[in-house]
């Protein structure tokens, strides 16, 4: 069972600049959150275009606003975070690329806490790396950064509670939603509970009951309503515990219990199919549908959610704990 506290400010983070290690999609939106929330931040990438595009994209969207910190690139890893109080580690969500990172990381800042933004890999695993694990925690932040509230701070075994809480505070002072997860077990709560629901979208699909179009137009328009309302369990809640045990007696028998990926997605892996990129996967995709789709995602989510920067000095930052869930 997995249980989080959620938390907005806490104890004065004490952070002041940052250091953000892969200039992708995740790195280049959190590092413009670190820099709209007043913190001096250094981006990384050893990519040269990469670096340079996403330092330029970060500043136009940062503006003439008052408030944001200093936000600069850097081809050198060392150097980059060097000087950093906080390093957040973006780069590709393989294990060992992610282990060889926090050991060159940790020889090269004394102090800094360090955070993989990995999504599902044990961070205990990605500390192995690092010359002291108990610096170490993961803060997986959802795509796109700017937009999505919460933030999961996942401690490892060795990760100090010193450490968990700064980070907690941090993330509450630039105005994001910081779930604590209790225990390091692969996924999280997030992605555990979004690719539940995946294996068995695609179970459907695979199993003859309906196509792809009629599994998301299903989604979007029953469930997909009411989660940003009513989390599942408060619904289960809703419409009363027993009636949701009847409904369990039924459907859970007969639910996906796959424990490998489905053979259907290892197909269309095989033969080229990978979704948008390349023009299909499960649907099919036209030149500029997936730009498209990234702006109506983001329209969405914006409208969802408040707007604007938060300003959050290092030496200030405070806040009140809202409470734990189980």
């Amino acid at each position: 069972m997995l249980s989080a506290e959620r938390a907005q400010g806490g104890a004065g983070h004490r952070f002041e600049r940052a250091a953000v290690v892969g200039a992708g999609l995740m790195g280049r939106g959190i590092a413009q959150v670190l820099a709209a929330g007043g913190l001096d931040v250094v981006l990384y990438d050893a990519e040269a275009h990469i670096l340079d595009d996403s330092v330029e994209a970060i500043r136009a969207r940062l503006g003439e606003a008052d408030g944001h910190g200093l936000l600069t690139g850097a081809a050198d890893l060392d150097s980059a975070v060097g000087d950093a109080d906080l390093v957040v580690e973006a780069v590709t969500e393989d294990l060992g690329v992610k282990r060889d990172i926090f050991a060159q990381i940790s020889a090269a800042t004394a102090s800094a806490v360090l955070a993989t933004n990995t999504s599902v890999l044990p961070v205990t695993a990605i500390a192995e790396g690092a010359r002291h694990p108990e610096r170490v925690l993961g803060t997986h932040w959802w795509n796109p950064p700017d937009l999505i509230p919460v933030v999961e701070v996942v401690p490892g075994r060795r990760t100090s509670a010193e450490v968990t809480e700064r980070v907690m505070a941090l993330l509450g002072c630039l105005g994001k939603t910081p779930v604590r997860v209790r225990r390091d077990v692969p996924g999280f709560i997030g992605n555990r509970l979004q690719h539940a629901l995946w294996r068995e979208a695609i179970a459907l699909v695979a199993d003859g009951i309906c196509d792809a179009e009629t599994v998301d137009l299903v989604a979007r328009n029953t469930i997909g309503l009411r989660l940003a309302r009513l989390g599942p369990l408060e619904n289960a809640d809703y419409v009363g515990l027993d009636l949701t045990l009847a409904i369990h007696d039924t459907v859970i028998p007969v639910l996906s219990r796959d424990s490998e990926p489905s053979h259907l997605l290892r197909e269309l892996v095989e033969r080229g199919d990978l979704g948008a990129r390349s023009g299909r996967g499960f649907l099919e995709w036209r030149p500029g549908d997936r730009q498209a789709a990234a702006l109506a995602l983001a329209a969405h989510l914006t409208a969802q959610t408040a707007s604007g920067s938060v300003r959050c000095s290092g030496q200030h930052g405070s806040g009140q704990q809202r409470g734990t869930s189980s």
